[in-house]
């Protein structure tokens, strides 16, 4: 077989959904931490199963419109950050084979390669030894193979093998999963979609359930609270401007690059999204035309819009003032004042006048659900722990509030990346993605939000107040393992901190007072319990006695979060 066609490429992805489905539970195993919600499996098969429905609708294949599938479907149900690496190789690699009719190995190489390079892009840090490893890897096979073959099947088959080669090492390049004695679970699940995808080019029958559940669907809460009340503040640039380039010039990363430049150099609040021919701009100033005049280099303008913030920070003021009684009595949310049920319909939504800003949260359990409502989230994706939620439900959560400057507080560090690329996909509002990694550290964010100051000063602030927030989270393990010099069996009460497990035992309250011994410190002023679904209040206000009897120095909180699968939830400030 030297050339791929539209419909076989059709018949080889929904092969490789297929070979990532069937071994889904077996990747959530190999997850190096022994949690009960390892799920980088379920993660990855939710976000290619999003763009197999798509594809799957498709009667007349051609490579425009699977590649769109693909890219589309992916990208809008990646959920976990293997989801999101997961859906930036396919974006990459479409790119690749949209405008082409057929698919040969130079095609293919040239593929690999952009989707290693799109989905390193899309990584803060990279980090060596993970699925990025495993899919750079292949890319350079594939490279060497193009003069050597122009047998597509030859071709796969030894870029597969080179990929489970790469896949074997990385316990040499990460020395947690060689401690652990596992592979890589992201880089196994691609290795999974590739030997699918071969399956699918040698014809074999693929048996696809394209029924598997969404889950994770965004559940809203009350919006009577409606955020800190607004304050007068300096508006630096007046002017909301909006636009969309229908590109007709050239337009790529370097003109990409002095466009951004040049919005900083007028604005701020900026964000330009490229997809193909369209690129989508929103940007701060005082002057809408500079902008304009700019944008018109590159093409064509659309669905242009100018608000003037000034005049509807006056009306805001006066609106909000009314609201302010109300939001301080939020506040008591904290205390436990707050009897809002997490999942209760949302009252409003965008029928809501606009706003300057809104919060969204990511949240588990209906005690947090209460306590987030009651310091101003607008918007709670129910989620975290045993469903990370994907780019499409922070996008039906962003569209639901109406403001023009969005804060999302992901609180879970597998979910981080899903909401910076809904950030990216938003197109009417400024979304500022604040890196929350637990609960506790999204309720001291959203805390220390101060209306004054602008989005990028908030997101710093956040981080900061973030910096200092120690939290620790007891739970039980689901295998045998080892980490960090510590052996975990099955069953084992775990106390995990911030940089890994810090405590292992058989007993909840003794693992929690260990965990806590190695997290309070001489400068410790505050500890806040939070008790999940599975402790009883007695239960929590004994380890409640024991820990003010052995830090009488610090003032001690508890609280019912109502979490799943994690015991406590503590944090130390």
């Amino acid at each position: 077989m030297n050339t791929i066609d539209a419909k076989t490429l059709q018949r080889a992805f929904l092969a490789g959904a297929k070979g990532l489905e069937a071994k889904k539970e077996w990747i959530n195993e190999l997850n190096v931490f022994p949690v009960p919600d390892g799920d980088t499996g379920t993660n990855m098969t939710m976000t290619i199963m999003s763009a197999a429905r798509e594809v799957a609708a498709i009667e007349e294949p051609t490579m425009e419109n699977l590649a769109k599938a693909i890219s589309s479907g992916s990208l809008r149900g990646a959920r976990g950050n293997s989801g999101v690496i997961l859906s930036q190789l396919f974006r990459g690699f479409t790119k690749e084979i949209k405008p082409l009719e057929t698919i040969t190995t130079t095609t293919l190489a040239n593929a690999f390669v952009r989707a290693a390079e799109t989905a390193y892009k899309a990584v803060m840090k990279p980090k060596e030894g993970t699925i990025l490893t495993v899919a750079k890897g292949m890319a350079d096979k594939a490279v060497e193979l193009v003069t050597e073959t122009e047998d597509v099947i030859e071709f796969a088959q030894k870029v597969i093998a080179h990929g489970d080669y790469v896949l074997s090492q990385t316990p040499e390049m990460l020395p947690i999963l060689k401690q652990a004695g596992v592979v890589d679970s992201g880089g196994q699940g691609l290795m999974q979609v590739m030997k699918g995808c071969l399956d699918g080019l040698l014809g074999k029958e693929t048996d696809l359930n394209l029924q598997t559940g969404a889950g994770g669907t965004p559940q809203p809460v009350s919006q009577a609270a409606q955020g800190p009340a607004l304050e007068e503040a300096d508006i630096k640039f007046g002017y909301c401007t909006e636009f969309i380039i229908n590109v007709e010039k050239e337009y790529g990363d370097r003109q990409e690059r002095e466009f951004k430049t040049y919005l900083e150099s007028i604005g701020d609040s900026i964000v330009v999204v490229s997809d193909d021919d369209v690129v989508k701009v929103h940007v701060h100033t005082n002057d809408p035309g500079l902008a304009i005049q700019k944008a018109l280099t590159f093409g064509s303008l659309s669905r242009m819009k100018i608000d003037n913030m000034r005049e509807e920070h006056q009306e805001r003021l006066i609106m909000d003032a009314e609201k302010k009684a109300g939001q301080e009595k939020g506040q008591a949310a904290l205390g436990g004042a707050g009897q809002m049920a997490l999942g209760q319909q949302a009252e409003g939504g965008q029928d809501q006048p606009r706003k300057e800003y809104g919060f969204i949260a990511v949240s588990i359990g209906r005690g947090f659900g209460e306590i987030f409502q009651g310091i101003g989230a607008d918007y709670l994706i129910e989620g975290g722990q045993t469903m990370n939620p994907s780019t499409e439900d922070m996008l039906n959560a962003i569209d639901k509030v109406n403001a023009d400057t969005i804060y999302i507080l992901p609180n879970n560090s597998n979910i981080i990346l899903a909401a910076e690329q809904a950030a990216s996909l938003a197109e009417d509002k400024d979304i500022v993605v604040v890196p929350s990694k637990t609960v506790p550290q999204g309720i001291t964010a959203i805390i220390n939000f101060a209306p004054d100051l602008s989005p990028q000063e908030n997101k710093e602030a956040m981080m900061a107040e973030m910096g200092r927030v120690k939290t620790g989270q007891i739970t039980y393990a689901v295998r045998d393992t080892v980490i960090d010099d510590k052996e975990i069996h099955s069953g084992d009460i775990m106390g995990i901190g911030d940089a890994g497990i810090l405590c292992v035992g058989k007993s909840v309250m003794d693992t929690t007072l260990d965990t806590l011994k190695s997290m309070v410190d001489g400068d410790s002023e505050l500890i806040t319990i939070y008790y999940g679904v599975d402790i009883g209040q007695e239960t929590a206000e004994k380890l409640l006695e024991r820990v003010e009897e052995a830090w009488p120095d610090c003032e001690v909180e508890l609280h019912s979060g109502g979490q799943p699968i994690y015991y406590y939830l503590m944090s130390v400030e």
